[in-house]
């Protein structure tokens, strides 16, 4: 077996320290090294803040909310596939029979635009209200 010479200090240090920016300056000086403090393992380095380390981006809570509604699809695939039985729906008149999964999950979609309607009404409530008083 190989043994590796170098120690984890030397892996951590760059391999060229003329090509590390002077954070002072944001570029090299003539001689090509930069005017931070060094010591023997290299230029120091703040540690970032933790609100630099846990940057929330749209495009992390896009994702977040793609794995969430996967998995909430694959639950409701699981669910309807697991109820096929098929059983008679009446609504409106309407008759027809369809498996049980499918239509409770048709219920509860339709209890959903029910709810989202009566939100968007308040919205609408409130922005008046709000327009009227800036006024």
């Amino acid at each position: 077996m190989a043994s590796d010479e170098s120690t984890a200090d030397d892996r951590l240090t760059p391999a060229d320290p003329r090509t590390e920016p002077n954070p002072q300056h944001g570029e090299l000086d003539h001689a090509g090294t930069d005017h931070a403090e060094t010591d023997h393992a290299g230029p120091v380095r703040e540690e970032p803040t933790h609100a630099e380390k846990l940057q929330h981006t749209r495009t992390a809570g896009t994702w977040a909310a793609v794995v969430v509604a996967t998995i909430a699809l694959i639950v409701l695939l699981v669910f309807i596939l697991q109820n096929l039985q098929p059983t008679s729906v009446t609504f409106l008149g309407l008759r027809g029979d369809l498996p049980v999964g499918v239509a409770l999950l048709l219920a509860a979609a339709i209890g959903g635009l029910l709810v989202a309607l009566v939100g968007a009404a308040r919205i609408l409530q409130l922005r008046r209200t709000a327009n009227r008083r800036n006024r």
